[in-house]
């Protein structure tokens, strides 16, 4: 065993995976930047009272949080959660209002590893800052839809509730303390720890002792005032519009103390249900005031890369790419014929690779078989003193020399692309 491995809750990410993540997040860059958003790309730390705002009752604050103090004697954090960061930088650089980005990258939690959660984890992701009209959840809400069917993912399922005004928020909180309180000696002892936090949080839990009293708990729809009930129901009428199923849970509360009025959730239907979350958002309104800044609304989601990337796999959609080059070349006259045709495919827009060290030709074949090229083109002596090349699909272990052609050096880029085109 190697006497340095990864960290505990953190893996290496190898090609073809790596491809495959990387074209995730060009998927969700082609869905996002298509309704006007730009990218940002936020520091993966920031000062520890940046994500104390998240709050001080959230597992991720109090138990999850990689903080430590630099060398210059600053308290910080590396991100657990992107929305925060973001918000922050509005704040500090005040762009123009409405303000739509969005993000990909690392987030770091510090809680235990398991299959489509680990310490440091992808997300992408949106906010859009500077608009409070409904109408706008459901279109964010959308982008996020559209993004899982791009992926070709059709068991996914969108879960939503609202969590009122923060007045109705407040009095649903007092209502679940005086609730659970009550039936206290029936809950987890987690969840009892939790209910001295906050209240809200015991509606998480997915103990199977927990869940009798949950199901029998109050339900934020009996706190709403005249306009959260309003703004719900125009978002609800929204998704409908655009023609995305949605689900109404009341007990949906996100694990996250910011938000506000609008939440929601989206479950791999293809996964176990105790880890089917595969990303959700929500409106978090007051969150730019915490952070110092004006009065602004806000809203956003975030998704995450494994979580998705496992539903993929459970539904056989958006598979890792078969092929990491389109051409092999296999050269047996020394190396640099090989050396300057890879580079001419290249700047060609084909991909290609080579063999190295003056390999012979079963073993530069066999090489060509393991990158998964579509075809390997051939350079031997006569190749060399005819001006020409072989190309041979490679269909078996060392490809289909029935269906090999020869081709003139001179039209070897307009055959190549004829051929990978077919």
């Amino acid at each position: 065993m190697p006497e340095y491995q990864t960290s505990p809750g953190t893996r290496d990410i190898l090609a073809p995976d790596s491809t495959r993540w990387r074209r995730l997040v060009s998927v969700f860059a082609e869905v996002v930047e298509s309704a006007g958003f730009g990218q940002i790309i936020p520091p993966m730390f920031e000062d520890l009272g940046v994500f104390l705002r998240l709050g001080e009752a959230t597992d991720i604050v109090t138990k999850e949080m990689y903080d430590f103090e630099d060398k210059g004697g600053r308290r910080i954090a590396l991100r657990p959660e992107m929305t925060a960061g973001v918000v922050r930088a509005f704040v500090q650089h005040r762009p123009v209002l409405p303000w739509k980005v969005w993000y990909a990258g690392p987030n770091f939690r510090y809680e235990k590893a398991q299959q489509g959660r680990y310490r440091q984890f992808d997300q992408v992701g949106v906010e859009v800052l500077g608009v409070d009209d409904p109408h706008l959840d459901a279109e964010v809400i959308a982008l996020a839809w559209e993004f899982y069917a791009r992926l070709g993912l059709s068991q996914v399922r969108l879960i939503v509730n609202s969590l009122g005004e923060p007045a109705d928020r407040a009095a649903y909180v007092e209502a679940l303390r005086a609730y659970f309180s009550q039936h206290a000696d029936a809950l987890s002892v987690e969840s009892k720890q939790t209910l001295q936090r906050n209240p809200l949080r015991v509606l998480d839990s997915k103990r199977e002792q927990d869940a009798p009293l949950i199901a029998g708990a109050p339900v934020i729809t009996d706190f709403y005032s005249a306009g959260a009930a309003d703004h719900f129901a125009t978002v609800l009428a929204g998704l409908e519009r655009l023609a995305v199923p949605f689900e109404i849970r009341p007990g949906l509360v996100r694990g996250l103390d910011y938000y506000r009025k609008t939440t929601f959730e989206f479950i791999g239907g293809a996964l176990e249900s105790s880890q089917n979350a595969v990303g959700g958002g929500g409106r978090y309104d007051g969150l730019a005031e915490d952070l110092g800044g004006p009065a602004t609304p806000g809203i956003g989601f975030a998704l995450g890369v494994d979580r998705t990337l496992l539903e993929c796999d459970a539904e056989g959609a958006f598979r890792a790419p078969s092929e990491s080059v389109a051409v092999f070349v296999v050269d047996v006259t020394g190396g640099l014929e090989a050396l300057s045709l890879t580079a001419e495919l290249r700047a060609h827009g084909i991909s290609a690779d080579r063999a190295y060290e003056g390999r012979g030709m079963k073993s530069q074949m066999k090489a060509a078989d393991r990158s998964g090229a579509r075809f390997a083109l051939i350079v031997g002596g006569d190749e060399l003193a005819n001006g020409t090349v072989t190309l041979r699909p490679m269909l078996g272990a060392v490809g289909d020399e029935r269906a090999q052609t020869t081709v003139p050096r001179t039209e070897l880029i307009p055959t190549l692309k004829r051929a990978l085109s077919s």
